[in-house]
């Protein structure tokens, strides 16, 4: 019985990573693509039904996707709306992380609203960081990235983080929440995006693409 579930259990999830929702019902679709994914072929992900991409530009204060001026480019060409995220490190003051954004992405009105990916809590942080400094810094860098982008930021809390942090409720700002396969619910308000399967399998990249979709 054990082998019996365990090869069951091995078919769900090779089926789940070709699994996105249904574009009848969840029209607007793209992805979330960082250094970590490889090469992209935006043209074929176009092709497969994407009409947008996120771009990882900066992490923290000084880490960058050194591929993300090529994706930027390739992705407009492939006509694919564009937006930028950065990955706020709650262990390093918002100074340099914004630094480390603008340096990255350019001022373009034509640009998706810009992202903060909030993903790690301070319980990763080398020295004791208190909630209410991830809080401040956190609140800092919002300001300065919208400074820059003109746009209001979107939030994309991981539910660890919105657990520890609750930027639903501190942050009148619209939501990227993540849950593979099955709708988010651990914010206080509903979301504007949502990371439906963070495995997707697709041509249009040799690695597993974060597959993201805007509620309709």
């Amino acid at each position: 019985m054990l082998i019996v579930g365990a090869i069951a259990a091995g078919y769900a999830w090779h089926e789940g990573r070709s699994w996105r929702p249904d574009e009848a019902v969840w029209p607007d679709q793209g992805a979330l693509i960082g250094a970590a994914d490889g090469a992209v072929d935006f043209g074929t992900l176009a092709g497969l039904g994407a009409q947008f991409v996120y771009l990882e530009a900066s992490d923290g204060a000084g880490r960058k996707d050194v591929g993300f001026a090529q994706n930027f480019a390739r992705a407009r060409r492939s006509g694919l709306a564009v937006g930028a995220a950065h990955r706020f490190d709650p262990c390093a003051v918002a100074d340099g992380q914004s630094a480390n954004f603008v340096t990255m992405v350019p001022r373009d009105e034509s640009l998706l609203p810009p992202a903060i990916l909030l993903e790690s809590t301070a319980d990763d942080c080398p020295s004791r960081v208190s909630d209410a400094a991830v809080q401040s810094e956190l609140t800092t860098l919002v300001n300065q990235i919208e400074a820059h982008s003109g746009k209001p930021a979107i939030l994309a809390p991981v539910e660890a983080f919105e657990n520890a942090y609750a930027p639903s409720r501190r942050f009148d700002r619209q939501l990227w929440l993540t849950r593979s396969w099955f709708e988010p619910d651990y914010a206080i308000r509903p979301w504007l995006m949502w990371t439906a399967n963070k495995w997707y399998k697709t041509e249009a990249a040799h690695e597993p693409l974060r597959w993201v979709v805007v509620r309709p």
